[in-house]
């Protein structure tokens, strides 16, 4: 892996490669950027680039010098207090790089065979950390350590690392992959050089789709301009079966069973969503807030501001209209609060309930 490998963004590559050849790299650096803009490929191509300088050069993802923190899940064959480390799933988290640097936690999720759990970042992770990058580099020169959503650390697991960054071995380097910057510690955002990475250019989506996937050039410019920047979007367009046709289903049930009213059926709709996994019932309501904004916005009959597959944008042609300045506003709060209690552990039986009956209420608002 290396920064030709990266889909676009050849400005922010080219500005670490020169930040790495003149010994300029800070000890701790942040990606950020949009979900699919290849924060982890810009990232394991900059340890790549740092570990080759070596004598021993990088094949693949492996490297004695390079560790990978993450967030794993803990497995009902360990006792309650084993804490679990990213080794413990290094065998999937390997085949999940070889298919490629740009995957979802979802994906990295069902990787790990999740149920019911949310995947974290443990306090025995940052002790690992701790313990291995106090001792020497495997081959004299750099240790890299890429933590991919360090927001996903707890709070003791955080404070620990914290002290690492603060106190960092010499010839070390902490690359954090990160989503959601604002939910990390102010103090390790503050002792971390952020690297603000933008989406990718549809034209480079568009020769990634065509160099790389075959294409014809109409297809890869339709998929490039719909994937709005998100290489996982594209990737999910190519993908007959991907998850968004299940959640497409689910919002049309919810949306015809909620406009008639029709509380059995709307009842046994939240039971199935309550059988999801709660990372997926997550996903679901962040794909019902794209389909609220998409359903307003189509009203407005410019295609530009639309931003569906045909199988939406057909459902939207009769739809839409029920998706007003009257009721755009109660629709997102109302999947933002789910969202959030969702991810606070609320029974998802009351919070998907309560989700029908507000449908319900606000289908017919003007």
């Amino acid at each position: 892996m290396d920064f030709t490998d990266i889909i676009g963004q050849q400005e922010m590559a080219e500005r670490l490669r020169s930040l790495a050849d003149a010994e300029r790299l800070p000890h701790a650096i942040m990606f950020s950027g949009p979900d699919g803009c290849g924060k982890m490929a810009m990232a394991v191509a900059l340890a790549s680039y740092i570990l080759n300088k070596g004598a021993y050069k990088v094949r693949g993802i492996q490297h004695p010098d390079l560790h990978f923190t993450f967030p794993t899940i803990k497995l009902k064959k360990w006792n309650s207090e084993y804490k679990p480390v990213s080794d413990d799933f290094i065998e999937q988290w390997e085949e999940m790089l070889k298919q490629g640097p740009y995957f979802s936690l979802a994906q990295w999720t069902e990787m790990m065979k999740v149920e019911n759990q949310q995947a974290v970042i443990t306090v025995g992770e940052a002790d690992y950390l701790l313990k291995r990058f106090s001792m020497k580099s495997n081959q004299g020169g750099w240790k890299v350590c890429i933590i991919w959503l360090p927001e996903r650390m707890n709070i003791e697991c955080a404070n620990k690392v914290l002290k690492l960054i603060e106190e960092p071995p010499a010839q070390s380097l902490f690359i954090m992959v990160c989503r959601e910057p604002e939910a990390l510690l102010e103090t390790i955002r503050s002792r971390t050089q952020r690297f603000e990475m933008k989406a990718i250019d549809a034209a480079d989506i568009e020769k990634a789709l065509t160099e790389r996937r075959g294409l014809a050039e109409n297809d890869a410019r339709r998929i490039a301009r719909l994937a709005g920047g998100n290489w996982l979007n594209a990737l999910e367009m190519l993908d007959a079966g991907n998850e968004d046709r299940l959640f497409f289903d689910y919002f049309v049930t919810l949306m015809r069973k909620a406009y008639t009213k029709d509380v059995r059926e709307l009842k046994r709709w939240s039971e199935s969503v309550a059988t999801l996994g709660r990372e997926q019932q997550k996903r679901l309501l962040v794909y019902f807030l794209r389909m609220a904004r998409e359903a307003f916005m189509y009203n407005f009959r410019n295609e530009e501001l639309s931003y569906m597959n045909e199988e939406e944008e057909h459902f939207c042609q009769k739809f839409a209209r029920f998706v007003n300045e009257g009721n755009i506003l109660g629709f997102q709060q109302l999947y933002q609060d789910a969202l959030r209690d969702i991810g606070q552990n609320a029974n998802p039986k009351i919070v998907f309930f309560d989700i029908t009956m507000k449908v319900a209420v606000l289908l017919h608002t003007t």
